[in-house]
This record gives C-alpha cells, structure tokens and sequence, in this order.
C-alpha cells in the first residue's frame, strides 16, 4: 500500500522503533495516531496523540472509535519476558501484551480498516519468534505466538484486502536491549526498511543477517544453530 496518504496508528510510539515509525511515517505523508499508554511522553511533531494501554479493552475500544479514519495498524507496543520456569505472572504479563494485547487491538481495528478500504496490519515481532535467546523464553513464545498470530490473520483478513506484514530482527539500538552486549541495529534502519516492506506488500520483512541466519536454520537439525549461536555470542 502507499504510504502517502495513508492514516496510521501506531502503538508504543513513545520511544524506541516505535517512535522511529511513527516519525518517518509522518515524513512520508501519512497521517499518524500515536500511541502510548502515557500520550504526554510522546514528544513528535506532526503526530496526533492518543492513549492506549493495549491489555485495557477499554481503552482499545476507545482508541478504534476515535481512530475511525486508520487504514494501517502498526502493532509495535511489546515488552520482555524471562524464563517460563521462573515468576509465573511475568510470564502472564508478556503474553497479555505482546500476544493478547496485539490481538485485541487488531480484532478492533480491523472492522476500520475493512469500512477504509482494507489497508494493513503491520506486526513487530522478532528473531526470537525462531530461537530462544537465554534468559528470556516467556519473550520468544510470546513473539513465535505473534508471528503465528500474523501467518493466521493473513487468511482471515484476506477477503476484506487487507496485508499483513511481520517484521523480524535480532537486536535493535533501544531501551529494551539496554545491558545486552550483542551487535544492534539502529531503530531507524528498523522502520525503514519496515515501511520499505508495507510499500512492496512484503508478507515478512527479515531486517538483518543473524535474523536470516536463525530463519534458514529452521529446515536444519536445530543442533547446528545452537552452534552457530555461540558462535555468535562468543564472537
């Protein structure tokens, strides 16, 4: 879909890729929701601010009458996980957001973006919707759920026309990969090259090499990527 022209929403948009996309969004003509469960700590220009806490039905229910004109949901809004095996609740609360949270949104806007037209749903998943990154398991089912989640709404969205894109990368340059000393791409590169894939109506934008790595190892004895792995984090 074209860009220009468009009306977006985008969920965490106060900082990280979020902001990213809601700032070149803007740039190349769109229209743009932005959204943050606390809207005063959205500071861009151009931007129309609205508060959405993705687990509050409420609030999505709120966000989807007074952003009747979207005809392209960005569901970016997600956080971390830990261990399945550690604080049950943690495990809980990253798939109430990141899977359930997303969900939601989606059920509510999609009845929009069919009245506009059909337009697209982006998703920001992960490399970790394909391998499992230690210390943070709750993290990668949550995003293997979502890309799942994108696969399955692809079909169901198909006969109102509207795409579908996931978007996967290893490591980006932001607060949630604070402390984490792995090579990091820059949000921005992220968002471009995500709105780069909506414009060619990409079903998935894999956005760097480890990424294209762990997804090719797929159709290999998972063995030889937990090599390849700590390779990787030894290197």
């Amino acid at each position: 879909m074209k860009i220009s022209g468009a009306t977006a929403l985008v969920t965490g948009a106060n900082r990280g890729i979020g902001r990213h996309l809601a700032a070149q969004l803007v740039e190349r003509g769109a229209k743009v929701y932005a959204t943050a469960r606390r809207p005063e700590s959205i500071d861009l220009d151009g931007v129309e601010t609205l508060a959405l806490d993705i687990t509050d039905p409420n609030a999505v229910a709120a966000a989807a009458e007074a952003a009747g004109d979207v005809d392209l949901l960005v569901n970016n809004a997600g956080i971390g996980g830990g261990p399945l095996l550690g604080d049950l609740d943690a495990v809980r609360a990253t798939l109430d957001v990141n899977f359930w949270g997303t969900l939601s949104v989606t059920r509510a806007f999609a009845p929009v973006l069919a009245r506009n037209g059909g337009g697209a749903v982006v998703n920001i998943a992960s490399s970790a919707s394909w391998f499992v990154f230690p210390g943070s398991s709750a993290y990668a089912v949550s995003k293997s759920a979502l890309w799942s989640m994108g696969n399955a709404l692809r079909q169901e969205l198909a006969g109102q026309g509207t795409q579908v894109t996931s978007v996967h990368l290893g490591a980006a340059d932001t607060d949630m990969m604070k402390g984490y000393d792995v090579a990091k791409m820059d949000p921005s590169d992220v968002a471009r090259l995500t709105l780069d894939g909506v414009e060619a109506e990409v079903f998935e934008v894999v956005a760097d090499e480890f990424t294209e790595m762990v997804k090719a190892s797929l159709s290999k004895d998972p063995r030889e990527f937990e090599a390849q792995f700590q390779r990787f984090l030894n290197a």
